[in-house]
């Protein structure tokens, strides 16, 4: 089963920091982040290091396969809450979506670069 839904704000912004610190386009910062934080998710859930997912219309859509432990999980989930699995995965990639991004603030003015 795919489960599709569509980037949240928060997920859209986080993106586009991602894009402005690594100087790359948005788009393609954008499938970055549903990365990071898909593999994030299906990891806690099933152990998982691999995911399966498209970006689509322009960053409008996110198409994701679960695996079946996961997609298990989402529906058990869903039952128990009476949200949609897709209502739910975008709530979770949400709580990840500022995963890995990095606080010019919290680092020393005289710290080398990152990349």
């Amino acid at each position: 089963m795919a489960i599709s839904f569509e980037p949240s704000d928060r997920l859209v912004e986080a993106a586009n920091e991602w894009a402005e610190q690594r100087m790359m386009e948005d788009e393609r910062a954008l499938e970055v982040k549903v990365e990071q934080a898909l593999l994030e998710i299906e990891h806690l859930v099933s152990g998982g290091t691999e995911v399966t997912f498209e970006v689509e219309d322009g960053g409008e859509r996110v198409r994701f396969s679960p695996s079946d432990d996961l997609e298990t999980f989402l529906e058990r989930q869903a039952e128990e809450s009476g949200l949609s699995a897709e209502r739910l995965l975008r709530l979770h990639v949400d709580l990840f979506a500022n995963v890995f991004l990095e606080e010019d603030a919290e680092r020393p003015p005289n710290a080398p670069p990152t990349e």
